[in-house]
């Protein structure tokens, strides 16, 4: 038989956009932004953005939020009541339109946070085509099971007509705003085979991105470029948050990383983070979970494989959680996570090493004597960024095994030489980073 059958074949088959490799991403939520909470007022921040190193900025829902059911005073904007129009609590749709060109005028691109999962009870839908809904064993619209998700109702992806639709209104999206693609809610709820259909309708008028919340490799096989790494959001946390100490904490993370390269494909995209809307509302901030531990934590989402993504309000050092059913503005103010985000992203950007997917490297592990402590490099197209982690609270001495990657390199975040030696000795402080730098070409 033909050795040819036997051919290993990239399991990834979609195309990813050319801009989204070195790409970082920014969640925006439009309601808690500014105090007017308006697309207009938004737009004041965009300089800001693109000068923190932001590539891709993903809008949470932008349609009108249900009425029947909603939660709190203004309800959920995953509560969908529209799939064609705009909030008028966020502006109009020439002002989506124009934050949009905004947005690509400083060489950014926007995504919008698509609700394909269930709508709000009194969306048109219900009306014009209730078959298209699942039903409980009474005939009644239902949320999803097991949730407490009572402001919605869930879709029926049996029907061809519902995958037609929603098909054609998130083509609506692109055709008419120029977007670049769409987070999608809840998107292992989704049938894969829809999702699979949705990217190849979208890439046939431009090349999109495309964003599941959800771990699942099949996910990435057609549909998106990007899932959530959820999983390394617990290790850390377990690490970090006052349970590192236990035995078992710090050889998770170790074995997130081993699964990783081993389980997900080269050139599957994963989101790495300290927060988003999920954990901040209803998991705690960014220092109720991580406390001193925020900084290395930080840094591990950004050399890791992976994209970073920074939530609203990080930057700032948002210490608290924002209300998701009602008004509840964040405070602009400085901050020291602005400055190591730039520092971080800058590397991102320059270090081919740290490319997503296929195009970057390895994460190779280098061996180590001390506590606690997560060391590795990457490595490709002659770029070598190395990650020297300190997950405990002591600072420590030890020997780093680095035969094959000794040389002189940047220190990235104090910009001065770094002679690292095959037998290299180091100390480093509580919950301490050492991030190093090498380009052996110009780029």
């Amino acid at each position: 038989m033909c050795l040819s059958v036997y051919q290993a074949k990239p399991y990834v088959e979609l195309k990813h956009p050319e801009w989204a490799e070195s790409a970082v991403i920014y969640q925006v939520n439009i309601r808690h932004f500014t105090k007017e909470g308006t697309f207009e007022a938004f737009r004041a921040h965009l300089p800001r953005l693109k000068d923190l190193g932001v590539d891709i900025l993903w809008l949470m829902p932008i349609h009108p939020i249900g009425e029947l059911n909603r939660k709190g005073s203004l309800g959920s904007p995953y509560a969908v009541k529209d799939y064609y129009a705009v909030n008028a609590e966020f502006g109009t749709a020439e002002d989506l339109h124009r934050l949009i060109n905004d947005i690509h005028a400083l060489g950014m691109f926007v995504i919008l946070d698509w609700v394909a999962n269930h709508s709000a009870w009194d969306n048109s839908l219900t009306q014009s085509h209730p078959e298209w809904y699942s039903k409980n064993k009474q005939g009644n619209f239902q949320p999803t099971p097991w949730y407490d998700w009572d402001d919605i109702i869930e879709f029926d992806y049996t029907n061809p007509g519902l995958r037609q639709y929603m098909t054609e209104a998130m083509k609506y999206w692109v055709i008419n705003y120029d977007i670049d693609g769409f987070r999608c809610d809840v998107a292992g709820f989704v049938p894969t085979d829809f999702w699979n259909q949705v990217r190849f309708e979208l890439d046939m008028i431009k090349p999109v991105f495309m964003l599941a919340e959800w771990e699942s490799r099949d996910l990435h096989q057609k549909a998106f470029d990007m899932t959530y790494g959820w999983n390394l959001w617990d290790k850390l946390l377990a690490v970090a948050n006052g349970r590192g100490y236990n035995r078992h904490a710090f050889p998770a993370l170790v074995e997130y990383m081993a699964h990783d390269v081993k389980t997900f494909p080269r050139d599957a995209y994963r989101m790495l983070f300290t927060d988003n809307h999920d954990k901040n509302a209803w998991e705690g901030n960014q220092y109720l979970n991580f406390a001193d531990a925020l900084g290395v934590a930080t840094v591990m989402t950004v050399l890791a494989n992976g994209m970073p993504l920074v939530y609203s309000g990080q930057e700032a050092g948002l210490d608290r959680s924002l209300a998701f059913f009602d008004k509840d503005f964040i405070e602009w103010k400085p901050h020291p996570n602005a400055e190591l985000y730039r520092t971080l992203f800058s590397l991102k950007h320059k270090n081919r090493a740290l490319r997503n997917g296929q195009r970057g490297g390895e994460m190779i592990r280098i061996p180590n004597s001390g506590d606690k402590i997560l060391s590795f490099y990457r490595e490709s197209d002659g770029d070598r960024a190395v990650a020297i982690l300190n997950f405990s609270d002591k600072r420590q001495m030890l020997k780093l095994q680095c035969d094959g990657i000794e040389g002189i390199y940047i220190d990235w975040f104090s910009q001065r030489s770094y002679q690292l030696e095959i037998s290299h000795q180091v100390e480093i402080e509580p919950w301490g980073y050492i991030v190093l730098s090498q380009h052996k070409i110009d780029n």
